[in-house]
């Protein structure tokens, strides 16, 4: 995808030097602008010789710089009909000349752009309402330096590039860094649907945007219909041509985006597919019973642990800060054996349990918020037996963990909650962090939910750090790695905004997951892609670093170093292989991976 660099003083222009070269060495510059007090800049990524995406939209007049990163949608029609005949940045610049910052509420669709006015030293910047467009940016001594990419701020010759340990824990915690944080002291990155404004060297940030979920009072029945027609248009907004792929794990999502596709084009489309020898891994069978289901031309790769050795630098390098996810190896391999066949764009499915309800804790949390329901007669003898009688252990640990407010109570199976963090980390480490901190960052995110639904709450956090901090993130960076586009049908506004209207007792009937979307599809998606459980491009890592000699060494080899570094306790990592080896190798091995991929990282951007 397209990138963004620049930055606004308040004094004279600093030095050029290392602003002028690229940070990202697979990329070309396309276009300098500079001003007394500013500079800001514009590439197109390239990847192998393919350039992904357009080059991103400018604009320049006497009175405004304007570069947009993206496909911006316009709710405005005089808006929408300049951006297709001048461009979105001049949409953007005659927009917000009528209307000021406001004019962000009428843009939609995935964007990242900038807004310099030299006059009044002036800056704008604003992400997209998903987040699935990134913008970075450091506020230091009245300049402000922003960029796509954490590494094209770090090169600026004013900021020093100086890792917080702040974001170590977060990021071993949560396996990736989630905005606003970022790896480095004092880069902040923007949030799904916010907006910083610069002036005249002063900073302030908001969001001019944020999902409002209501219950429809339409019946079931209409409900259905129109979830339909929002998915068809998802996919049709897409526009997918004969080079489009589409990501095909099997589930509901990547089935439904990959049968709309089908429906749309009546034409023969191919989807891509990856498995592993690996039990409790593979499930290519669904993907094969998806692709016979709508007629799809289904291309299968199996993953090795080889693929693994061999991804793991690749994705070290490209990611601009650690990144822990390891289905980011599956990932990488599925969108370059897309590209390798011709594809040039790919279709995702990422985006469905978060907004009808898919994952696993929403059923859960829903058990434990039923206690706070109970009359507290009823609980006070309830917890006077389960705590003195010993036979009540389970009924114990049911109360204990009701008792413990949202959101921190999904987090009670974190690794870093059921271990004394003084076991995991050195001294010196935990005295420069706040341990609370990713709390925090749940909490402030939980309660601005417009809704006081424990289901729509849920959703609205995951919508931001399982997608926008995490999924997008993913799919984005390894689909720019092997030279693709990436699109999302099912985080398409019309559709997110539906599935916001739908009442949570629809969502979720019962305990039975995204019940009103397998009821409304039913006869649409094949009966066994119905009645499968979630999985994914889950990546066997743990399984194969028992079974691979090679991956063995590479593993331990990193985790031997990454114990040099002074942050963690080394004897926590010897528990860490030990507990791996005993048995219960998929359980530790993501602990693992987590600190294998921190030590690549490190090493490979030379820290």
């Amino acid at each position: 995808m397209g990138s963004i660099y620049g930055w606004v003083s308040t004094a004279e222009k600093p030095p050029l030097s290392h602003c002028v070269d690229s940070q990202r060495k697979a990329s070309k510059c396309l276009e300098t602008a500079t001003s007394k007090t500013g500079f800001i800049r514009h590439e197109m990524a390239e990847v192998a010789g393919h350039a992904t995406n357009q080059a991103p939209s400018t604009y320049q007049s006497a009175k405004y710089l304007v570069i947009l990163e993206g496909s911006p949608q316009w709710q405005d029609a005089e808006l929408a009909a300049l951006s297709k005949t001048h461009g979105a940045a001049h949409a953007f610049a005659e927009g917000f000349f009528r209307d000021g910052r406001s004019v962000l509420n009428k843009i939609k669709g995935p964007f990242a752009l900038c807004l310099f006015e030299p006059e009044r030293c002036y800056a704008l910047l604003a992400i997209d309402r998903i987040g699935v467009r990134p913008l970075a940016y450091s506020c230091q001594n009245r300049m402000l330096v922003f960029g796509s990419e954490l590494d094209q701020i770090i090169g600026h010759p004013m900021i020093k590039a100086e890792i917080d340990p702040q974001s170590i824990f977060n990021y071993m915690y949560f396996h990736v860094i989630p905005s606003p944080g970022s790896i480095y002291r004092g880069i902040s990155k923007l949030q799904p649907g916010e907006c910083i404004e610069f002036n005249n060297g002063e900073l302030s940030n908001y969001f001019y945007w944020q999902l409002i979920y209501t219950d429809s009072h339409y019946s079931k029945k209409e409900l259905f219909a129109q979830l339909r027609a929002e998915l068809e248009q998802s996919v049709s907004v897409c526009e997918p041509d004969l080079n489009t792929g589409v990501f095909l794990s099997g589930g509901l999502d990547s089935s439904t985006v990959a049968g709309f596709y089908k429906k749309i084009t009546n034409r023969s489309i191919d989807a891509f597919t990856m498995g592993f020898d690996a039990e409790g891994y593979d499930e290519m069978a669904y993907a094969r019973i998806t692709a016979a289901h709508f007629k799809i031309n289904l291309h299968e790769y199996y993953v090795t642990p080889a693929d693994v050795l061999q991804a793991i630098p690749l994705i070290a390098q490209t990611y601009d800060e650690p990144f822990g996810n390891d289905s980011a190896v599956p990932a990488y391999h599925c969108a370059r054996f897309a590209r390798e066949l011709g594809m040039t764009c790919l279709l995702a499915g990422d985006g469905g349990d978060e907004l009808f309800a898919g994952n696993s804790r929403y059923a859960k949390q829903k058990v434990f918020d039923i206690y706070s329901h109970v009359p507290d007669t009823v609980k006070s003898i309830l917890e006077f037996a389960a705590f003195n009688v010993g036979s009540l252990g389970k009924v114990r640990s049911y109360i204990e963990q009701a008792r413990i407010e949202m959101p921190e109570r999904m987090e009670t199976y974190n690794f870093l909650s059921r271990t004394a963090l003084t076991e995991i980390f050195s001294g010196d480490f935990l005295k420069q962090i706040n341990p609370d901190q990713p709390i925090e960052y749940l909490k402030s995110t939980y309660e601005r939910t417009s809704n006081d639904d424990l289901i729509k709450k849920m959703l609205f956090l995951d919508g931001k750090f399982t997608l926008a901090d995490n999924d997008l993130r993913k799919v984005n960076r390894m689909c720019d790695l092997a030279g693709v586009d990436v699109l999302y049908p099912m985080l398409q506004e019309n559709l997110v905004e539906f599935a916001a209207t739908v009442p949570s007792k629809w969502l979720i009937q019962r305990f039975n997951l995204r019940s009103f979307y397998k009821e409304g599809l039913s006869d649409f998606l094949p009966k066994e892609t119905l009645a499968k459980s979630k999985k994914g491009f889950g990546l066997p890592f743990g399984v194969w670093m028992s079974n691979d000699e090679a991956l063995k060494k590479f593993s331990e080899d990193a985790l031997d170093s990454i114990a040099k570094r002074g942050f963690l306790n080394p004897d926590y990592i010897k528990k860490l292989v030990m507990s791996h080896q005993s048995g219960h190798s998929s359980y530790y091995g993501t602990m693992i991976w987590v600190l294998v991929m921190l030590e690549q990282w490190l090493l490979m951007h030379n820290l």
